[in-house]
């Protein structure tokens, strides 16, 4: 009964983190006997801890205690100093590389996916996508949009949706930036996305800075596929050319079919936010178990979050398969150092308050929960932002991008992932249109909360009532079921779609 009062990761870790709001006198553990009200989530003294000592969780040291703390006491945020990052110039790399034939079997190697022409990932939805130059056009594309849905999709019953991909680029932007290849190759590669089926439409406006001819490949840029808004005689105008291209592109569409596809067409990415400390104890560590069932099969997945890892990169330096990989990685990280530290910012910035009344200290903390969704699968390769994968290179990738979720996930989606999997402890509906977000969560009181948005429940798991390849199996199944439209997570039932938000180092003007 005591035992499952509260969870220690490691042996060597001096603090243990409570199951639920434990009352003072509450015995924890053999002689831990708790002194104060300790919060659900949060970390519980598991030996006197000296001012000045090393608070320890996940066998590595969070921080450093600010004052001297007596076993049983609540261990907070303002308790414990943030370490030095660690360094990035000679890292260790393949010191901790796990052979693919001990990662874990999948249940099945094969999934029903759209088929795409061009040789890319294949597709989990069948979407017509109008991409748009400028946030100029999102209104008139938006009632377009409605009407497509109304007056033309029913007649072409195996299109999924039509979706608009709006966002804040293409104008007041330092087009010609140092930076500004980042938002530019998001935007590029989301025309490309294999949910979109090889067919490309595009709204301009016709004054914008970031034109047609900078989104589109040469191919593509064709009156077929474009339309812009200042050759139109007017609203009604518009709307019927927008309508007239999207009919022939759903013509075209309405005849792609499902057909079994092997794992290695299928691209899953791993995403946490609204964070706990109950994160990496179970929501995490079982995705990255799903992640290395889907690596073993010959699929692709990557975890992403720059500043969730920066202070475990490491740990993922070791897990680099060469040099170059290894390399790649630290660029990343160095490149965001000097971001933030433009900004006037340094990793400090997270966690977030909600991760904090999680029970999450510091962002080292954060990181070690962070980084659990990556499972054990070697990493064989690093993108920037919104970059592609290489076909030729399938396994587990680390995707730099920003922490925060409605820019992380966009450039997820811009690398081409056909699922998304989201981890929370806190709670967060976010979700895309253009593929399927499904919600795994950290604790059975979320659940109960949300009954009807989060899919995975990997509460369980906290408690002592599943095991992390227990619940690692669910969310594999979940996610084959997803990308083979046997089944829609809660975002897709409803429609809890959010706009896509692109990561946008370079000045506005």
């Amino acid at each position: 009964m005591a035992a499952r009062l509260c969870v220690k990761i490691k042996p060597e870790d001096n603090v243990a983190i409570a199951i639920r709001d434990l009352e003072p006198g509450t015995e924890v553990l053999d002689g831990v006997v708790t002194v104060e009200k300790v919060p659900q989530a949060h970390k519980i003294a598991l030996t006197d801890i000296p001012k000045g000592a090393d608070v320890v969780r996940y066998g590595v040291v969070l921080g450093h205690t600010l004052e001297d703390i007596a076993k049983g006491r609540w261990i907070n945020e303002h308790m414990i100093d943030l370490p030095v990052a660690p360094p990035l110039d000679q890292m260790e790399y393949g010191t901790n590389i796990v052979p693919m034939e001990d990662l874990p079997d999948p249940t099945v190697t094969t999934w029903d996916g759209f088929r795409n022409p061009n040789g890319g990932f294949g597709g989990t939805r069948n979407i017509l996508a109008i991409q748009t130059t400028v946030q100029c056009v999102e209104g008139v594309v938006n009632v377009a949009l409605q009407r497509i849905k109304q007056q033309l999709l029913p007649k072409y019953p195996h299109v999924n949706d039509v979706v608009a991909i709006n966002h804040a680029y293409g104008c007041g932007a330092a087009i010609n930036a140092r930076e500004a290849y980042i938002p530019q190759r998001i935007l590029r590669n989301l025309v490309h996305h294999p949910n979109f089926g090889g067919q490309v439409m595009c709204v301009g406006l016709g004054c914008e800075k970031f034109t047609t001819d900078m989104l589109l490949d040469p191919e593509d840029n064709t009156p077929e596929n474009v339309v812009i808004l200042q050759k139109e005689k007017g609203f009604e105008a518009m709307i019927s050319a927008i309508m007239e291209t999207a009919e022939k592109k759903l013509q075209i569409l309405d005849q792609r079919r499902r057909e079994p596809l092997p794992l290695s067409d299928l691209f899953v990415a791993f995403e946490c936010g609204g964070s706990d400390a109950f994160s990496g104890v179970s929501a995490n560590p079982s995705a990255g178990y799903a992640s290395d069932m889907i690596v073993k099969g010959g699929g692709t997945t990557c975890f992403s979050e720059v500043t969730e890892v920066r202070e475990a990169v490491y740990l993922i330096a070791q897990r680099c398969v060469s040099a170059e990989v290894r390399d790649k990685l630290a660029h990343e990280m160095s490149w965001y150092d000097h971001y933030l530290s433009e900004g006037g910012a340094d990793v400090s910035a997270n966690p977030s308050p909600g991760n904090k009344a999680g029970g999450l200290s510091n962002i080292v903390e954060k990181s070690m929960g962070s980084i659990a969704k990556s499972g054990t699968a070697p990493i064989v390769d690093v993108l920037s932002p919104g970059e592609t994968p290489d076909r030729s290179k399938p396994g587990l990738i680390y995707a730099a991008t920003p922490a925060s979720d409605i820019v992380c996930s966009p450039c997820q989606l811009a690398s081409g992932c056909g699922v998304l999997v989201f981890m929370t402890g806190r709670g967060t509906p976010y979700g895309l249109a253009a593929t399927p977000v499904m919600k795994v969560c950290s604790r059975n009181e979320m659940k109960e909360q949300w009954p009807d948005i989060i899919d995975v429940n990997a509460g369980p798991v906290a408690v002592g009532e599943a095991t992390i390849d227990e619940i690692g199996h669910e969310i594999f199944d979940k996610i084959i079921a997803i990308a083979s439209g046997k089944d829609k997570p809660f975002t897709e039932r409803y429609g809890l779609y959010n706009q896509i938000a692109i990561f946008n180092p370079a000045p506005i003007t």
